[in-house]
């Protein structure tokens, strides 16, 4: 019976949730062992016949999860059991050479960057689709100006298709960092007890070195028993930067989709209900989804942080705490990707509220152009300021519209002739850069994607 929401099927995919499956754990174990066998035949430290019937059981099916586990009941041991399965299936020639020179932990560690390889192959291709859709309605919008807001206040005019370029381009950098990074925690060790590799001698770093490129993974440059755990908090940190970048555009939509502004809409499909008491609601319940999600995995870096100091050679005060975070951050990232992608591939999008809006603080919002102007015809900065500030003040207050109040204050039409002042009022002589910063986006997206290297 299903106890946590992921075993319920209510967060994440198929195709990432299958990766981390007991009984697919379990495989990627065994073909790490079948690795070293093979690697350590290559250069005679183990009889060529061994490694063979070593690499044909451990494909063969007949390791069963439920072996595995009636004899990790009588030793208490998984790794343990794991290598006493596979022996079993072995003859008794070659049951001397399973799991020879390895430590459980070698086969812990490395199985787990195994997993976390091919759940960025599934990952990594989602963000890249997102910056895409990003990237798409960025173009779609770049000639809508809106009310840029700071602090929660109008400050000033920008491209409503500029939110979406800023946040392509966040995706396309986490693409960069992932590809980055891949090399300091998709690692493979073969090191043995204390990572000296003290069985096998001198020419451990080359059966790790092989095994590594088998597995389409790195070797590991020095560790103790474990992997260092710096490493995986890294992993943890990006898989938590990411889904903290898709907390942020949630959080956009969720404000933007506010009754008072109404600027956007999440997607909405027949038959859904916002509410159980308030027929009339439609609830930012995805974004929300996102912004849930994302504390989780914020959290969890926490722990991988607190992982990073173990004893001496290594303890265990990691492993049990490590069986939820890392399957679970990216299971869950996974699930926010899944939901941010359809929430802006469908998000609607309300031009005439976004108009209406940049009329809410009856042309004030224009101030920082008027400021602008004066200060180009020679009025000292503070003084225009000052002046601005007082008419707008006390335009507020009367409730007139700040164009006419400029138009009678003689500070400043004696300065700015009407046409000056109408070319200042039209919110679309106001988007500046904002075209070329989107066609610029849109090449990083391009050339990031092209950059995604499945190992």
């Amino acid at each position: 019976m299903p106890i946590l929401p992921i075993d319920s099927g209510r967060y994440g995919s198929t195709e990432i949730k299958q990766i981390f499956e007991e009984k697919e754990r379990l495989q990627y174990q065994l073909d790490f062992e079948a690795a070293v066998a093979e690697s350590q035949a290559q250069i005679k430290m183990i009889p060529d016949d061994a490694a063979k019937e070593i690499l044909k059981q451990a494909k063969s099916g007949r390791v069963t999860l439920k072996r595995v586990k009636e004899l990790e009941a009588k030793s208490e041991h998984d790794m343990a059991a794991l290598v006493e399965g596979l022996s079993e299936q072995c003859s008794d020639k070659a049951k001397p050479w399973v799991h020879y020179g390895l430590t459980s932990n070698d086969v812990i560690d490395t199985s787990t960057s195994m997993q976390m390889k091919d759940a960025f192959n599934i990952i990594e291709p989602k963000i890249s689709k997102l910056a895409d859709i990003l990237i798409g309605r960025a173009i779609e919008f770049r000639n809508q100006p809106a009310v840029g807001r700071t602090h929660g206040q109008h400050s000033s005019i920008i491209s409503f298709g500029l939110k979406f370029a800023v946040w392509a381009d966040e995706m396309a950098k986490h693409i960069e960092r992932i590809e980055e990074g891949k090399k300091r925690f998709l690692l493979c060790k073969t090191l043995g007890v204390v990572g000296t590799g003290s069985l096998m001698g001198e020419r451990a770093l080359e059966v790790q070195q092989t095994v590594a490129k088998a597995l389409g993974l790195y070797a590991v440059d020095a560790a103790t028993q474990v992997i260092p755990r710096e490493r995986f908090a890294e992993m943890q940190f990006l898989i938590a930067l990411v889904g903290s970048t898709l907390d942020k555009i949630a959080i956009e939509i969720r404000n933007l989709q506010r009754t008072e502004l109404g600027e956007v809409a999440e997607p909405f499909r027949k038959d859904q209900m916002g509410s159980s008491a308030v027929p009339v609601k439609r609830n930012p319940i995805k974004s929300e989804r996102v912004s849930s999600l994302a504390k989780i995995l914020r959290s969890i870096v926490s722990v991988a942080m607190e992982n990073i100091a173990l004893w001496h050679e290594r303890d265990l005060s990691n492993s049990a705490s490590e069986r939820f975070t890392i399957p679970m951050s990216i299971i869950l990232l996974d699930d926010m990707l899944n939901i941010m992608t359809s929430v802006i591939s469908e998000l609607k999008v309300n031009k005439e509220r976004i108009a209406s809006n940049l009329d809410m603080t009856m042309g004030q919002i224009y101030a920082e152009f008027i400021l602008e102007a004066l200060v180009k015809k020679g009025i000292p900065r503070f003084e225009a300021y000052r002046n601005i500030q007082r008419i707008a003040f006390t335009s507020q207050e009367r409730k007139d519209h700040f164009y006419h109040a400029i138009k009678e204050d003689p500070s400043i039409s004696k300065i700015l002739s009407s046409m000056e002042l109408t070319t200042i009022f039209d919110a679309n002589n106001h988007l500046s850069a904002s075209s070329k910063i989107i066609d610029h986006v849109a090449k990083i997206v391009n050339n990031t994607n092209k950059k995604i290297s499945p190992l």
